[in-house]
């Protein structure tokens, strides 16, 4: 008589263990070596942006794609990213023997966790697409739940969030599709002294322009950036001057994708102010881009700084994964 409700039991704990884990998972992948950024063309000077290369990545694993930002760590090959599914990346690049962008090895992809210590399984909830390494804390932003979290570093794969960033302006003047998506921390030593900074792919103020922010520090605070229409910010990242540097899509049906990248003065962002800065790369689909969704700033131990530039496919066999790079001028960055 006791069997069944005990059978039961047995399989309902089951089920809440199996739901709290969070799965891990190793994602091979393949990836083809890209040598021109323009379609046809052997030009590598791009203003000041050159080009040195760039991988198209696919894996049978169907987690990997939906890359929408990637971070890498200060050994300039290894990088924390997260899928706009709820999932973290791990892994690494590999580099051929002239130093160009080859392949990545293999991925573990684990699905996010949340306050309550379990996977995160429906997509509003854990639409994640700006990321930020700090001082022992990975810090995501979430586009359609509106929040800011952080998690800890190491172990962030593996843990709830412990803590949540509070945003300078009300978090319902966001657009459930079109609220945070970047999320930056600028240099310790740069006027913001090393706050975390947001700004919204498409939400706007009353004038028209971007929500942004400054998270912490002395200067924290609401400012906007100019928006053109029919670009989105998808993504920043901070120079080491602290000027940032941040990545803009667009697509129509008429003139299909297109991409941009735009650099806002550090003495320019502060609370109140409406920044707009030069724009130092433009493409559209007569070069080798995609849905443009992550950038990152990477500064090598020679001190030559990198752009890198990823782009989330929407697992569509219509659109592609890329990684990007390219080197900033010398004189740019100081």
């Amino acid at each position: 008589m006791l069997r069944r409700p005990l059978v039961v039991l047995f399989l309902l704990a089951s089920a809440v263990a199996a739901e709290a884990e969070a799965p891990r998972e190793i994602a091979p992948v393949r990836s083809r070596q890209i040598s021109e950024f323009k379609v046809g063309s052997d030009v590598k000077t791009f203003g000041r942006l050159e080009f040195l290369g760039g991988i198209e990545m696919t894996s049978p694993n169907a987690l990997f794609g939906a890359v929408s930002a990637i971070r890498f760590r200060p050994d300039c090959q290894s990088f924390v990213a997260v899928l706009d599914t709820g999932h973290w990346v791990e892994g690494a690049v590999i580099r051929d023997e002239a130093g160009r962008l080859q392949g990545l090895t293999d991925l573990a992809i684990t699905a996010m966790t949340d306050g309550n210590g379990g996977a995160q399984l429906e997509k509003w909830k854990v639409d994640s697409e700006g990321l930020a390494l700090r001082d022992g804390a990975v810090i995501v932003s979430f586009e359609q739940a509106s929040r800011v979290d952080v998690y800890p570093d190491p172990g962030f794969a593996a843990s709830r969030p412990i803590g949540q960033m509070r945003l300078p302006f009300p978090v319902e003047e966001l657009r459930s599709n079109g609220g945070l998506e970047t999320i930056a921390v600028a240099p310790k030593g740069g006027p913001l002294a090393g706050a975390a900074v947001v700004v919204a792919e498409r939400s706007v103020d009353t004038s028209d322009n971007l929500l942004a922010g400054i998270l912490d520090g002395p200067l924290r605070g609401a400012f906007s950036v100019v928006r053109e229409d029919p670009y989105a910010v998808t993504d920043g990242a901070f120079l080491p001057n602290g000027d940032l540097l941040i990545l803009e899509r667009r697509f129509n049906l008429a003139s299909g994708l297109g991409m941009r990248i735009r650099r806002l003065a550090a003495a320019d962002i502060r609370p109140g102010a409406v920044v707009d800065g030069e724009v130092l790369l433009e493409a559209d689909m007569s070069y080798q881009i995609d849905n443009m969704e992550g950038l990152d700033v990477v500064v090598r131990p020679d001190g030559e700084t990198r752009v890198i530039l990823v782009s989330d496919d929407n697992h569509s066999i219509l659109e592609r994964n890329l990684m990007l790079e390219f080197r900033l001028s010398d004189d740019y960055t100081n």
